[in-house]
């Protein structure tokens, strides 16, 4: 029996996995509210109303996590200038043509299943960063149409800063329908992030899931050698 030997890889410093839980929460919470915002159960209670305020009380937590979404959002901005070379902006934004040919690879043995070279990443493969810098650009759409219709009952500047997204669109009615349009793109990823993780981790064994709470992967150590002998540094093991 063939033994291989493993390398502890450091890789998502903690600024990257803080970012991805408290994301994940936002886009929970401001899912299940925001459905209910835009689809209000029918409750009928004999109670006093000012005793039963669940919808205002909605509308606070969508707005509270709107507020810790963004300001993750711009944090994690923030660390893909300064974070280590998993972290960086070229992860996400394709510059060379090699991006593009790793996407393809990727595609064919990650979603069509094909017998191909696997293309051993120890961060993002390619078309995992791509996925996640078309989210961020609509992470931007949800942050200006949910703060531009909010801007209209807010009292406070931030809001007042995306008061013109409603004049942009004609009205309230497409900037609604862009948003909810963008929750269910959210739900969408959420799937495919979920099975490809766990994909990878099953047919890899690297630690893909796990890793996003310890930061550590695992990686051959005779992959690790040969990338180093291309030139592509590495992080120092643990």
């Amino acid at each position: 029996m063939k033994t291989t030997r493993l390398r502890r890889v450091y890789v998502w410093e903690w600024p990257v996995r803080f970012f991805h839980w408290i994301f994940a929460l936002c886009i929970l919470v401001l899912g299940i509210t925001g459905y209910l915002i835009g689809d209000p159960l029918p409750i009928q209670s004999d109670a006093e109303a000012s005793h039963r305020f669940w919808f205002g009380t909605a509308r606070f937590i969508h707005f509270a996590a709107a507020y810790i979404f963004l300001a993750v959002i711009l944090m994690r901005m923030y660390w893909a200038s300064v974070g280590n070379k998993y972290a960086r902006w070229a992860n996400f934004v394709p510059t060379r043509l090699r991006f593009f040919s790793r996407i393809g690879q990727v595609i064919r043995h990650d979603i069509l299943l094909m017998k191909v070279p696997e293309d051993t990443v120890v961060g993002h493969n390619a078309l995992a960063g791509l996925s996640y810098f078309f989210l961020m650009l609509l992470t931007f759409v949800m942050v200006f149409t949910g703060f531009g219709m909010y801007a209209q009952m807010s009292t406070w500047w931030l809001p007042k800063l995306f008061s013109w997204m409603p004049g942009l669109f004609g009205g309230d009615y497409l900037v609604r329908e862009i948003h909810h349009a963008g929750m269910w793109l959210f739900a969408v990823f959420i799937v495919i992030h979920l099975y490809l993780v766990f994909y990878h981790d099953q047919q890899e064994g690297r630690g893909e899931a796990s890793s996003m709470i310890s930061g550590y992967k695992f990686m051959e150590e005779e992959v690790f050698e040969n990338k180093k002998a291309v030139g592509e540094p590495a992080e120092p093991a643990a």
